[in-house]
């Protein structure tokens, strides 16, 4: 073989190396959260997708987690984040962008959901399929969630009665968990949950709602010592999350890859991320119970008392989403028949 056939066959093999480079060319997901890495969704369920995601595509998907929104804006910023491809995936609720999600509403209107964020969150991909794929069109939908019952903390004592909710001043999470709280005499605060401690400790706030899980990380349980739940089988509000990724981004992935992240999307996705809220909700409740934190369960009396408030705020938001067009009284006919079949999370 002459020293010109080798230069051309060694020239062809490094340009074969090439092609394979470009051909397993890795892509990397930059994703943005606002908790801790400790808290339960980032641990439970973001962590665990991305590891999955990178060994099923065999590496060629490498994924960044930033938490507590390393890469910068704040957190009712990060569906537009997620939309303008400023970043590649990201958590964002909604709610806190008011009036913009309509139908993710439903899921958030009193005693909707059931205890189990696992069965509910099944419900809610089941809904999201049904009425909201177009609302969220902007963004490619991973895995859209609830968490578990909301939780009411106060400083000084629990709240035993309805009575004893007038005159705080309690952090919400949404238009319509601000509402019933509103309802019953409180005076809302609208921020987003990581301010939520700092409200609490510079007296912003009396206390607020959140669910368990989320209260060691927050650390609240050092400053409200007081915890209130609500007994039966229905959350008193929920709030949802969207786990989503720029959509020119999903677009550009080679047909293979795309493959994996729709195979890690959905309705079992969306279970699973509930489930690590679940999860998360036991931990918490034993971190508040171990710290000798009190903890008051309302009676099934002043429950009842809560779900007539409930159906009347219920009926207020079926008028008000029928004014603008909304199919409303269907939607939450629907949502509730989604719930009850998946109320037992299995």
């Amino acid at each position: 073989m002459n020293r010109f056939l080798r230069s051309a066959l060694a020239g062809a093999f490094i340009a074969g190396l090439g092609a394979g480079v470009v051909m397993a060319q890795e892509v990397t997901l930059r994703c943005q959260h606002f908790l801790s890495p400790k808290a339960s969704i980032p641990a439970g369920f973001i962590t665990p997708w991305a590891e999955k995601i990178e060994a099923e595509s065999g590496g060629r998907i490498k994924v960044e987690i930033y938490p507590s929104m390393q890469l910068g804006g704040k957190p009712p910023e990060l569906y537009d984040q997620m939309r303008d491809g400023v970043i590649d995936c990201g958590w964002a609720l909604p709610a806190y962008n008011p009036g913009r999600f309509p139908e993710a509403e439903v899921f958030e209107l009193p005693f909707m959901t059931s205890m189990s964020a696992e069965g509910s969150s099944k419900a809610l991909w089941e809904f999201y399929d049904k009425y909201m794929q177009e609302r969220f069109g902007d963004i490619k939908v991973m895995a859209i969630h609830l968490h578990g019952p909301g939780i009411i903390h106060t400083k000084g004592d629990p709240v035993t009665s309805l009575t004893d909710f007038q005159g705080l001043k309690l952090r919400g999470p949404s238009r319509q968990a601000n509402a019933l709280l509103e309802a019953v005499g409180a005076t809302t605060v609208g921020i987003p949950v990581p301010a939520f401690p700092e409200a609490l400790s510079k007296g912003i706030v009396d206390g607020g709602v959140i669910p368990w899980e989320v209260v060691p990380p927050l650390k609240v349980h050092e400053l409200a010592n007081s915890h209130t739940q609500i007994s039966g089988d229905r959350a008193l509000y929920n709030t949802v999350f969207v786990w989503g990724m720029n959509k020119a981004k999903y677009d550009s992935l080679p047909d293979d890859l795309k493959a994996v992240i729709d195979a890690n999307s959905g309705l079992e996705t969306s279970a699973w991320a509930g489930r690590a809220m679940d999860e998360g909700d036991t931990v918490g409740e034993k971190v508040v119970a171990d710290r000798g934190n009190r903890i008051h369960t309302l009676s099934d009396d002043i429950v009842t008392e809560l779900k007539v408030i409930g159906d009347d705020l219920t009926a207020k938001w079926i008028a008000e989403a029928s004014s603008k067009g909304l199919d409303a009284q269907t939607m939450v006919d629907d949502a509730r028949a989604m719930v009850a079949k998946h109320s037992d999370g299995m």
